[in-house]
């Protein structure tokens, strides 16, 4: 079969397909997903602007909220973080979709959805009660990033050896507000999260498709970079330290500023994930001991591994 009869296929077909790639940017919509979705035939919008565009509108996916650009986070931080996924979704036009989405390594994403309409409501409200539950359990309830339980086996799968003899790499990075009990200390706790939602949201927007941040407790997080070497990383990082810099959290105190102090190790298919995560945590107490609002590298990073 050529490209374009499976072009021609995928146009005419009765689901709804389309493909994203690395920066979430729609490269392909069959006819029917275009409808739904009120999608121009030579448009190539990315999914945060299509999303954003069809609420202003009430049309396309119903989202129910009073604070999109905050469900937008939290959704972007979820989305494209698993090899496959499947849920389901209602549009305003009153069909509800079944919808896939499956994910490949460098960040490409098919996503493929069934009318299920004809499924009785009762059926369809206990399913996204459930949904809605798995969703809450793997959200930070403050910051709307995933949660402790969620970022946590991602790196286990990101170091799981499956038997497959594919190697996989990556950094771990954990990352620690300083000096925030003094922040709570002399400005309260409300001040507090606000810093801590501030911080969530500056680094959510610099953090790529593949990539997953999360909040382990408190103040510190953690950010998962698969495929990544060690100086990318850093450059990473290092950008998300720019960002918090210059962030303001709160209009009324436009004076304030805070930094952030981050320690990155590398890892590899079949390593421990406490070790991983450990070696990451010594680099990060030694950026707070050379000063704070740096990054340090685990020591055990060879050369061969800086990918420079």
């Amino acid at each position: 079969m050529t490209v374009l009869q499976t072009a021609d296929l995928m146009e005419s077909a009765g689901v709804l397909i389309a493909i994203f790639d690395q920066d979430d940017r729609l490269a392909f919509a069959n006819r029917a997903f275009r409808e739904a979705w009120f999608i121009g035939d030579n448009e190539h919008l990315l999914w945060a602007d299509l999303m954003r565009r069809n609420f202003v509108e009430s049309r396309g996916t119903v989202v129910k909220t009073q604070d999109f650009e905050g469900w937008l986070r939290s959704t972007l931080s979820r989305r494209g973080k698993t090899g496959f996924r499947a849920f389901e979704t209602d549009l305003h036009d009153g069909r509800w979709l079944w919808m896939t989405e499956t994910m490949q390594p460098n960040g490409w994403m098919m996503c493929v959805a069934s009318d299920i309409t004809s499924i009785r409501c009762d059926e369809r409200t206990l399913r996204q009660d459930r949904d809605d539950a798995i969703k809450a359990s793997q959200t930070d309830e403050l910051t709307g990033i995933p949660s402790r339980r969620f970022v946590m086996s991602k790196l286990e799968d990101l170091l799981r050896d499956e038997g497959k003899g594919q190697s996989k790499t990556g950094c771990l990075a954990v990352l620690d507000i300083d000096n925030f009990k003094y922040i709570n200390d002399r400005f309260g706790h409300s001040f507090g999260d606000a810093v801590l939602k501030d911080f969530a949201a500056t680094l959510q927007n610099l953090v790529r498709k593949t990539d997953i941040l999360g909040r382990v407790g408190g103040e510190e997080f953690i950010l998962i970079l698969p495929n990544t070497m060690p100086a990318d990383a850093q450059t990473i990082v290092g950008r998300m330290l720019e960002a918090v810099r210059k962030s303001r959290p709160l209009p009324e105190q436009v004076s304030f500023r805070y930094t952030f102090s981050a320690g990155i190790a590398y890892g590899e298919t079949g390593e421990d994930t406490a070790d991983l995560y450990r070696r990451a945590d010594l680099a990060l107490y030694a950026a707070k001991m050379r000063g704070r609002d740096q990054i340090c590298l685990d020591p055990n990073v060879r050369m061969s591994q800086l990918g420079a």
